[in-house]
């Protein structure tokens, strides 16, 4: 009787180290796939600032990960693989500044737009810098930066004109 009660005992203490062990390795593999994988970001309240601090206390803007939302006011077009403030990009500046002084409570926020030819991350960061443009723009005519969101940079599909991959949105959203 003590033989099978000794496999017994054994039986038991294998499924026991077993379970215990599954339970381990669950758990480090979780917690490594949490630190090592990308995290979506919560949604933003609109309240929060889109600026944070950076090195050297330089600004850095946060980009939402949002729909596209909001009332169009105005849309610039930049040149192929440049991210510098066109000439004739006045008449939508101050159409973005007008739009923002009538509407006191609304943000605006800035899309920066790219077309899927070429190397993506070259184009989402041109998209990006267009954006940062554009608000360093609105900011010089004395819109203040917490008004300014600045949206992910989306891809521009379809067979639409060449300058549309190249465009920056304004939109007033509440």
């Amino acid at each position: 009787m003590s033989e099978q009660q000794d496999d017994g005992t054994r039986i038991g203490l294998w499924v026991t180290f077993s379970v215990v062990a599954v339970l381990v390795v669950s758990v480090l593999a979780g917690v490594v796939t949490r630190h090592l994988s990308p995290r979506a970001p919560a949604s933003v309240p609109a309240e929060v600032t889109m600026l944070a601090s950076g090195p050297a206390g330089a600004e850095i803007a946060a980009f939402l990960d949002a729909p596209l939302e909001g009332e169009l006011v105005a849309t610039v077009f930049f040149a192929v693989g440049q991210a510098a403030l066109p000439e004739d990009s006045r008449s939508a500046i101050e159409a973005a500044i007008a739009a923002a002084a009538a509407a006191p409570a609304r943000r605006v926020v800035l899309s920066g737009f790219h077309d899927a030819s070429g190397a993506a991350a070259v184009n989402a960061q041109l998209a990006r810098d267009r954006a940062m443009t554009i608000r360093e723009a609105l900011s010089a005519e004395g819109l203040s930066l917490t008004r300014i969101a600045l949206r992910k940079p989306d891809v521009t599909l379809g067979d639409g004109a060449a300058p549309e991959a190249r465009r920056v949105e304004i939109r007033l959203v509440d």
